[in-house]
């Protein structure tokens, strides 16, 4: 009976009864990163939604100014405007060009939170204008475009940062801390998995630009075509022009933790099964998916994603589980628990604060934690809970996972560079086309 209460306990919330992790795993970072006349000037692009949870983010942190809002979406003038206003004091410049943004020589860093087309051009623009940047999930369109940021890093010398925020969790640094100490023997198997309950998005219709929008800068790098009412704000995600479907949008960052966990890289195949199955109508990506990576050594992962369906696994709507020869270990973004093989509970550990699971902002305490890391590798030299080179592996999982999907077959892969082997067909997704003039160019 004690076993079976163990494992009951351990599919609830580890809420009641945990160890809180005290705030001062965190105080140094607030309060140690920059010093008292050294001031970090931030700007942000793509304010509708996630951008406001990172200028939250910033303000959050120590001897920080936010200098400009850029969005191409003219009401974010007022609105966004006022949220700076508010909480830095000053009002920012507004810019809907970010090209001109990057004019700016007061700007040390740059956040991104645009569409996920715009992601890894605007990064590579703003590091060659001398910027640091954080970039939100995904950090590519594409995985050409992972490799193009991991060289921009080493050409440019900037810091380049990429928002999976679970990386800064201090209960998921101190599981894999027990991980690495033996806590649940030799780890070999992670699952991911995300569930929401998303609505029809409908059909696009063709139909005149808002006069609040500057459609030619939304489309930027991608090929032009005529506006459509599905696209802005959301929905471009579930389009192959402009985003990259729900494992990028969400999977990533379960998707991440396991492969932090099981310390792998890139896997020799990967497999899909899917497609969207719950509404008909234009979404293009695929609302049910499980994807498998096979690595080396004998480790795997698994994702499942469903996007339409919002049964909970362990009674959370997104997580990770990290299996091993002598336990499992049960993670989300603001619990940790661990159990041995008869389903005693060896751990439990909750966040000193609450982040967002599964709404489309995703705001909390996580944020404020990656975003001083972030700042403390570019002030201190600390090192990065997510350096690009990680945020683009696991990006390119992602990818692959959607690829193997599209394309109905498994992708064998070269394990040390992740590239696809034997197939040139799927190696077309490599890249894409960019709207002339927009490509990108190291």
């Amino acid at each position: 009976m004690k076993n079976t209460k163990s494992r009951r306990d351990f599919i609830k919330k580890t809420t009641a009864g945990t160890i809180g992790l005290s705030m001062a795993m965190s105080a140094k970072s607030y309060g140690n990163i920059i010093g008292a006349n050294d001031r970090m000037n931030f700007a942000a692009v793509g304010v509708h939604g996630r951008g406001k949870a990172l200028i939250k983010a910033v303000a959050a942190q120590k001897n920080v100014a936010m200098l400009g809002i850029c969005d191409v979406d003219k009401r974010e003038f007022d609105v966004t405007g006022k949220l700076v206003k508010d909480i830095f004091g000053k009002k920012a410049k507004n810019y809907t060009d970010i090209r001109k943004l990057l004019e700016n020589k007061d700007v040390d860093t740059i956040l991104i939170a645009t569409p996920e087309h715009w992601h890894a051009p605007m990064a590579l623009m703003g590091v060659q204008a001398g910027k640091h940047v954080y970039v939100e999930k995904p950090c590519s369109h594409n995985p050409r475009e992972g490799e193009i940021l991991v060289e921009a890093r080493e050409k440019y010398g900037k810091v380049i940062q990429m928002g999976n925020q679970q990386r800064s969790a201090p209960t998921s640094i101190q599981a894999m801390k027990d991980i690495k100490d033996g806590l649940i023997g030799e780890v070999y198997y992670g699952k991911a998995w995300y569930s929401n309950r998303r609505g029809p998005i409908g059909n696009g219709k063709a139909t005149e630009v808002p006069e609040w929008l500057d459609w030619e800068l939304w489309q930027g790098p991608a090929p032009r075509e005529a506006y459509k009412d599905i696209y802005v704000h959301y929905n471009w995600h579930w389009f192959w022009k402009y985003g990259t479907g729900e494992i990028n949008n969400n999977g990533t960052h379960e998707i991440d933790i396991c492969r932090w966990a099981l310390g792998v890289k890139y896997p020799k195949s990967v497999s899909s099964s899917g497609g969207r199955f719950h509404y008909n109508d234009d979404w293009e990506f695929y609302d049910t998916q499980v994807v498998n990576y096979e690595f080396d050594d004998g480790k795997m992962i698994s994702w499942e994603g469903r996007s339409c369906n919002n049964f909970r696994h362990y009674d959370r709507g997104r997580g990770a589980t990290i299996h091993g020869t002598k336990g499992t270990i049960l993670l989300d973004r603001n619990t940790y628990s661990a159990q041995d093989m008869d389903g005693n509970i060896l751990k439990e550990v909750r966040e000193a604060e609450k982040s967002a699971t599964t709404n489309t902002v995703g705001e909390g305490f996580l944020d404020k934690l990656h975003m001083a890391n972030f700042i403390g590798a570019i002030k201190d030299g600390d090192q990065q809970n997510s350096p690009i080179d990680e945020g683009a592996a696991t990006n390119l999982l992602c990818h692959l996972g959607n690829y193997a999907q599209k394309l109905g077959r498994k992708l064998n892969l070269d394990t040390s560079t992740g590239r696809i082997l034997n197939d040139e067909e799927a190696m077309k997704y490599w890249s894409r086309d960019y709207e002339p003039g927009w490509e990108m160019k190291l």
